[in-house]
C-alpha cells in the first residue's frame, strides 16, 4: 500500500464514477487509473514533484509511487535554486521506467517529506507505504469518510493536509476536489454545483469561507463533516461555520509531519467549543500517547513534558536536516518536541519548547497566550512573542487584529481576565493591521518581533 492497488479496484468496479476535480477538470476512476498507467511509461525511481494543482499533478503523483519509487513534492512557488538543491541532495539511481500501476513492499520508502523551508532548504523526512496504510485506516474511522463523500481540500497539494487527503480519498473510493488555486468564489461554485459533503482545510480558509458564504448566500447545508489542522479553532470561526453549515460535525486535530495524527476531538452540529483552551482531543485511533520528560520517565497528569506517541504511523526519521532534537525517541515512544500535558485522557498542548518565552523565571507558552486573546469578545486573531527585557530576561508582548473596530490594552487586560494567569500575561500590546506572515503563509512570531523592533506601522502601540 498505500493506495494504487484500491486505486484498481476502484476503477474496475465504478469506472465512470467521479475521482478527481481540480477546478473545472475532472478524471473518471478508469481514466485516472489509464493516465497514471501511461505516465509510468516515463517514471523512474525518484520523481520531484514540484507543480501547482492540476490533473497533471495527480497523475504523475499516483506514476511516482507506483511499486517501489518515491516521490518528494515540493511547494511550486519555491526558488528555482532550492528546488534544484532538495533534487540533487535526494539524488538516488534512476532506475528503471515502466512497469506496474500496484502498491509496492509495505516497508518500503514511497514519500520524502519536506519541513517547511522559506531561505533555506528545509529537513527531509521519509515514510513507508505501510505508514500511511495505519493513517487511511486511522482516519477513515475517525472522521467517517465514506464512498459517498465529495471532499473539498482547496489549498496547495504541496502541503500536507491536501496530499493526505487526496491520498486518503484515493484509498477509500471517495471523490476529491480541489482548486487550481485558492479562490472563494471558486470554492463556493464547487460546494454549490458539485455537491460537496466534506471540507478539508485550515481554520483560516474556513473562516473566509463561512463568513463570505453567509454575506452571500452560499448554501452550505450539504456539508456534513468539516476537517481542520494546522491551528486550533477559533470561537469566530466556529460561529461563522456553524451558521454556514448546520448540519456539519468539525473535527480539529493535532498531528506532525513525522509523527501523522497524535489526537483529535469531534464537535457535533451545534456542540459548543473550548475556544480558549488548550485542548485537542483524546488519542487518535491506534495511537498511544504519554507526556514524557527530556529523560524519557512518564509525567503524571497536568505535569508539562514532551508531546509523545507510540503508533504504526510513524516517519521513519530523516534524509538529512536531523539536529537529534527533531524527532527523539524514548524508548519506542516518539516526539517533535511539542510540549503539552493530559488531562483526564484529554491532550492540551503548549507549543515548541524553543517558542517558549522565560519572563522573570516563569515559562510562558506563546500559544497558551494566542488562545486566550483570540476568545476575547472582539478579537479576530493574536499572536505573543518574548521581547528582550533588561529586568525580566524577555517580557511578553501580543499583537491582535481587531475583528471590528478599535480595541484598547484595558480592554484586552479585562477581557483576560479568567482566561489567563496574571504572570502570564503581556506586558504590551499592539493592534495589528494584518498578521505578521512568512512568506509560506505561516504566522510568524519572529516577523512580529521585526515589527515592533522597526516600529512598523503595521503593528501600533496600545495605550
Amino acid at each position: 500500500m498505500p493506495f494504487l492497488d484500491k486505486l484498481q479496484l476502484w476503477a474496475d468496479e465504478r469506472p465512470h464514477d467521479t475521482a478527481v476535480v481540480v477546478g473545472s477538470s475532472r478524471l473518471n476512476w478508469g481514466g485516472l487509473r489509464d493516465a497514471a498507467t501511461q505516465r509510468l511509461r516515463a517514471t523512474t525511481a525518484t520523481t520531484i514533484l514540484a507543480e501547482p494543482n492540476s490533473l497533471s499533478f495527480v497523475e504523475s503523483y499516483a506514476a511516482a509511487v507506483a511499486g517501489e519509487r518515491r516521490c518528494a513534492v515540493l511547494d511550486s512557488l519555491w526558488p528555482q535554486p532550492m528546488i534544484d538543491d532538495v533534487r540533487d541532495r535526494i539524488g538516488g539511481p534512476a532506475g528503471e521506467a515502466g512497469g506496474e500501476l500496484a502498491d509496492g513492499d509495505p516497508a518500503s520508502t514511497f514519500l520524502i517529506g519536506l519541513t517547511s523551508g522559506t531561505t533555506s532548504v528545509p529537513k527531509a523526512f521519509t515514510r513507508s507505504r505501510q505508514s500511511w496504510q495505519a493513517s487511511f485506516d486511522a482516519s477513515i474511522e475517525f472522521f467517517g469518510l465514506t464512498p459517498q463523500d465529495r471532499t473539498l481540500a482547496p489549498g496547495p497539494l504541496s502541503a500536507s493536509l491536501n496530499l493526505y487527503a487526496l491520498s486518503e480519498c484515493l484509498y477509500a473510493g471517495a471523490a476529491f476536489h480541489t482548486l487550481e488555486s485558492f479562490d472563494v468564489g471558486e470554492a463556493h461554485a464547487a460546494i454549490s454545483h458539485d455537491g460537496i459533503t466534506r471540507l478539508v482545510l485550515a481554520p483560516t480558509m474556513l473562516r473566509l469561507l463561512s463568513e463570505r458564504g453567509l454575506a452571500g448566500g452560499v448554501d452550505a447545508s450539504g456539508i456534513n463533516s468539516i476537517i481542520c489542522a494546522g491551528s486550533k479553532l477559533d470561537a469566530r470561526t466556529l460561529e461563522a461555520a456553524r451558521r454556514w453549515a448546520p448540519h456539519a460535525a468539525i473535527f480539529e486535530y493535532y498531528g506532525a509531519s513525522e509523527l501523522s495524527f497524535v489526537s483529535g476531538t469531534r464537535l457535533a452540529a451545534g456542540e459548543p467549543l473550548d475556544a480558549g483552551g488548550t485542548g485537542i482531543g483524546k488519542p487518535f485511533p491506534g495511537v498511544e500517547l504519554k507526556i514524557l520528560d527530556d529523560s524519557g520517565a512518564e509525567l503524571a497528569d497536568g505535569e508539562h513534558g514532551n508531546i509523545s506517541v507510540r503508533s504504526g504511523m510513524v516517519s521513519n526519521g530523516y534524509l538529512w536536516g536531523d539536529d537529534g532534537q527533531a524527532l527523539r525517541c524514548f524508548d519506542g515512544w516518539y516526539t517533535v518536541g511539542d510540549q503539552g500535558y493530559l488531562d483526564h485522557g484529554v491532550l492540551h498542548i503548549l507549543g515548541r519548547r524553543s517558542d517558549m518565552i522565560i519572563t522573570s523565571g516563569k515559562n510562558v507558552y506563546p500559544h497558551e497566550v494566542e488562545l486566550a486573546l483570540a476568545s476575547v469578545p472582539g478579537i479576530s486573531a493574536a499572536v505573543a512573542a518574548g521581547a528582550v527585557d533588561d529586568i525580566r530576561g524577555q517580557k511578553v508582548v501580543a499583537g491582535v487584529l481587531p475583528a471590528y473596530g478599535a480595541v484598547t490594552a484595558t480592554q484586552l487586560r479585562t477581557g483576560l481576565d479568567g482566561l489567563l494567569a496574571r504572570d502570564k500575561r503581556p506586558l504590551q500590546y499592539f493592534a495589528l493591521s494584518e498578521l505578521p506572515m512568512t512568506d509560506r503563509g505561516k504566522v510568524s512570531r519572529k516577523v512580529f518581533l521585526d515589527w515592533i523592533k522597526n516600529h512598523d506601522p503595521r503593528a501600533k502601540p496600545l495605550a
